[in-house]
C-alpha cells in the first residue's frame, strides 16, 4: 500500500480515537455542532412562529375586509330604508313596498393614462342599456355608464357624470356634474330658494340613480345666470386608493 495513503489512514483513525477518548479535541467540535444546532432550532420557531401570526393576521385582516364590505353596502340599503320611511309617514293608507339593492364592483384601471376621472370597473352584472349610481363609503363617487359593451366609471369631476341632488335646508332641486376641476358645480337650481355657502348637498333619488340623502358636497360659493342659481360645491368624495365601490343597481 502506499505509505502516503497508510499515512492518510493512520491520521484519520488517530483524529477519531481522540474524539472518542479526549475531551480537549472533543469540546471544540461538540461547541460548534451545539451553535449551529441552536441556531437552527431559533430559525426554525421563528420561522414557525411567523407563518403563524401571519396566518393569524392575514385571516383577521380578511374577515374584517369582508365585514366592512358588508357594513358599507348595508349602511347605504338602511339609508334608502330611512329616506323611504321618511317620507311614507307623510302619507296615510300608504301601500307602497321599496326593495333597494347594491353591488359590490372593482376598480380596474384608468381608461386613459392622464384622466383620473375614468375607470374601468370589474362588474358581473353590468347592463350595458342602463345608467347606474356610484358611490363610495356613505359618499356619491360618480356614475356608471356602458362604453364598448364595458362598465366605465365617471367620477364627480368628469363632464359627462350628472345627477339629480337638493341643496341646502330647503332642498333646492339642482343638477350636478363635474368641470374636469377641483370642484363641481350645481346648475338649474330655483332663484326663489335660499341657499348659501356651507350647505350640504344631496341626492335627491328622482333620477333613479341613487337613493335620496346621500352626501356629495359642500356649497362653496353662489353665482346667479339666466334666472336660475349655480352653485360651486367641493365634494366630499376624493379619488385617491380607489379600490371598491358600490354601484346602486335597483333604488326601490
Amino acid at each position: 500500500m502506499n505509505k502516503k495513503l497508510l499515512s492518510f489512514f493512520l491520521l484519520i483513525i488517530l483524529f477519531l480515537a481522540a474524539l472518542n477518548y479526549s475531551k480537549e479535541v472533543q469540546q471544540p467540535f461538540i461547541s460548534v455542532l451545539e451553535t449551529i444546532k441552536i441556531g437552527y432550532f431559533n430559525v426554525v420557531e421563528s420561522f414557525d412562529s411567523f407563518v403563524q401570526r401571519h396566518i393569524s393576521q392575514a385571516n383577521t385582516i380578511q374577515r374584517q375586509e369582508a365585514e366592512l364590505k358588508e357594513f358599507r353596502k348595508n349602511y347605504l340599503v338602511v339609508r334608502q330604508l330611512a329616506s323611504e320611511v321618511e317620507d311614507l309617514l307623510e302619507l296615510e293608507h300608504s301601500s307602497l313596498k321599496v326593495s333597494p339593492k347594491v353591488e359590490l364592483v372593482r376598480a380596474i384601471s384608468y381608461e386613459k393614462f392622464g384622466n383620473m376621472n375614468r375607470l374601468w370597473l370589474e362588474f358581473p352584472d353590468f347592463n350595458s342599456s342602463r345608467i347606474y349610481g356610484l358611490t363610495y363609503k356613505n359618499m356619491v363617487a360618480g356614475i356608471v355608464v356602458n362604453k364598448k359593451n364595458r362598465a366605465l366609471a365617471l367620477l364627480n369631476r368628469d363632464l359627462k357624470s350628472s345627477y339629480a341632488v337638493l341643496v341646502g335646508d330647503e332642498k333646492a332641486p339642482g343638477i350636478v356634474h363635474g368641470n374636469n376641476g377641483k370642484d363641481l358645480v350645481v346648475t338649474f337650481i330655483p332663484a326663489w330658494f335660499k341657499i348659501k355657502k356651507g350647505d350640504e348637498i344631496v341626492t335627491s333619488g328622482l333620477d333613479n340613480l341613487f337613493f335620496k340623502g346621500l352626501k356629495v358636497g359642500k356649497v362653496v360659493s353662489i353665482s346667479f345666470s339666466q334666472g336660475y342659481q349655480k352653485a360651486k360645491v367641493k365634494p366630499y368624495f376624493q379619488s385617491q386608493n380607489l379600490d371598491y365601490f358600490h354601484v346602486i343597481t335597483k333604488v326601490r
